[in-house]
């Protein structure tokens, strides 16, 4: 009888993680301007970018105002949320 080998083949899959998506909501208790200001300061965006994206909430309902990796997207959603701004992670597609 013929003696048999076993070959084992193994192969890593890494696949890198989605980014994470902080998303803004629409509510009727905030004022544009200050929706405005707290994206300049806790994002650190300049003045426009921080109004546009304060108007695609406004008329969009919300806006995806960050992304990247899932921790600093956590930081983001807790410094917009202490400011009273209504905010949610989501998973990148």
């Amino acid at each position: 009888m013929a003696a048999t080998e076993t070959i084992t083949i193994t192969r890593d899959a890494t696949a890198l993680d989605l980014p994470w998506n902080v998303v803004v909501h629409d509510d009727p208790v905030n004022l544009m301007g200050y929706v405005t200001f707290v994206f300049m300061k806790v994002l650190g965006y300049p003045e426009h970018q921080a109004m546009a994206l304060m108007m695609e909430v406004h008329q969009a309902g919300r806006s995806v105002v960050w992304s990247g990796q899932r921790e600093r997207a956590e930081f983001h959603a807790h410094q917009l949320q202490a400011h009273q701004l209504k905010t949610t992670l989501e998973k990148s597609r």
